[in-house]
């Protein structure tokens, strides 16, 4: 904010490799959905930055080409990273995706599973496509890259790593399907925790907060109101996709050996300090006065 009080202090955006060592997973090989943008991007890149090599899937082949070469570039340290195109709701596409990966690089250690389809609308404005089809993205996905990936996973005693999200936490208006979808794929992890645990395998969500730079942030944050939102997080910043792939770097490593079945929130205090994105109770009883205010809104 231009006019910020002075007192006020941002804690700074760190980079992971000035923490961890830059092979901290060398020889290692990631797996991710979703990896082609936004926050699984990041993370794909930081991984790759500590040694990992990458695959990384999504529906859109030319992005997600583009996407792997310019990992690589931006690592500069000869890890590779290859695009395995597939769209999650189809298993057979993510077995496929596994089957390039496996035939590169001849191992999975870890996985994220980080393919999200979202849209703003209050519950009677959703369709049933609609509302099954983000469960199909994000939680169908989930399990579906889990059942293609979990003999590997387990061969390697890996991890795997899921974005999720905080909206269901407590609720938000507008948010219905994804925070239903979420809420399943925090209880998908647990489960994943409990029964691959004696296998060595390990299982955590990474909850972000609003992150800047993402479709999610662009679509949730309503026109005009970055300074509000920015104000009402006690870290008074929006994070940053770096602050994602820092806690992702983190759980992957053997310092978190003994963290599995949780959620790691990145969203500097903010769900400790709610309050409705949108105005309430107006965006419920007219919702159509609010169309031009959210980005992205099916009304």
């Amino acid at each position: 904010m231009s006019d910020r009080d002075p007192r006020i202090f941002q804690t700074p955006v760190a980079d992971s490799t000035t923490v961890f060592s830059k092979d901290l997973f060398k020889g290692k090989v990631l797996f991710c959905t979703g990896g082609g943008s936004g926050i699984c991007y990041g993370m794909v890149l930081q991984m790759m930055k500590h040694g990992a090599n990458a695959a990384i899937v999504g529906r859109k082949v030319e992005r997600l080409t583009a996407a792997a070469k310019q990992q690589e570039k931006d690592a500069g340290n000869g890890t590779r990273c290859i695009a395995t195109p597939g769209d999650v709701r189809k298993y057979a596409d993510l077995e496929a995706a596994v089957a390039k990966t496996m035939e590169t690089f001849g191992r999975i250690d870890y996985v994220i599973c980080g393919a999200a389809g979202n849209f703003m609308a209050p519950i009677d404005g959703v369709s049933p496509n609609g509302f099954m089809t983000v469960q199909q993205i994000d939680l169908q996905g989930t399990y579906n890259t889990v059942k293609a990936t979990i003999n590997e996973v387990k061969r390697n005693h890996g991890v795997y790593t899921h974005v999720g999200a905080t909206l269901h936490y407590t609720a938000i208006p507008w948010q219905a399907a994804a925070s239903a979808a979420k809420a399943g794929i925090d209880a998908l992890s647990q489960s994943i925790a409990v029964e691959y645990g004696p296998f060595g395998v390990r299982s955590n969500v990474i909850a972000p907060g609003m992150m800047k730079g993402t479709e999610g942030a662009d679509r949730l944050t309503p026109k005009g109101g970055e300074e509000i939102v920015e104000s009402r997080i006690p870290q008074q910043r929006i994070g940053d996709i770096h602050d994602c792939a820092n806690a992702a770097v983190y759980l992957f490593s053997p310092a978190a050996s003994y963290v599995s079945g949780t959620k790691l929130v990145v969203d500097g205090g903010a769900q400790h300090f709610p309050g409705p994105w949108l105005p309430y109770p107006d965006s419920q009883l007219d919702p159509q006065d609010l169309k031009e205010l959210i980005t992205g809104s099916k009304l």
